[in-house]
């Protein structure tokens, strides 16, 4: 008798093995980020790779925490979607101006 998996664990490696294949590029990059650390958190942060260093932009000091805290686990998971040597480090940073905040946000100043 022949056991099955679940798909579920069979697509992130299906993905990670398209991912490796694909050449570096912005897009892939932004999507093995999205990929490795979910929808919520994609939503504040910006990425961009600087040689083999992932610059991370937060929205936000606390976002900035977050993002650090998790660098552990998030770095393991990139590795693993873009190849060993894609990404040896990230670096994290609020943004010091972030268009992406709702203007319901931004504190009004006083006439």
């Amino acid at each position: 008798m022949t056991s099955f998996r679940p798909l579920q664990d069979a697509l992130p490696g299906a993905v990670a093995e398209l991912l490796r294949g694909a050449p570096l590029s912005p897009g892939k990059v932004g999507f093995a980020w999205r990929t490795a650390v979910g929808p919520a958190l994609e939503r504040v942060t910006a990425v961009r790779l600087d040689g083999r260093t992932l610059l991370v932009e937060t929205t936000s000091a606390q976002w900035t925490r977050e993002v650090r805290r998790s660098t552990p686990v998030i770095l393991p998971r990139l590795q693993t979607l873009l190849g060993r040597d894609a990404v040896e480090a990230i670096v994290v940073r609020t943004s010091p101006n972030d268009s992406r905040t709702p203007k319901s946000q931004i504190p009004r100043t006083s006439p």
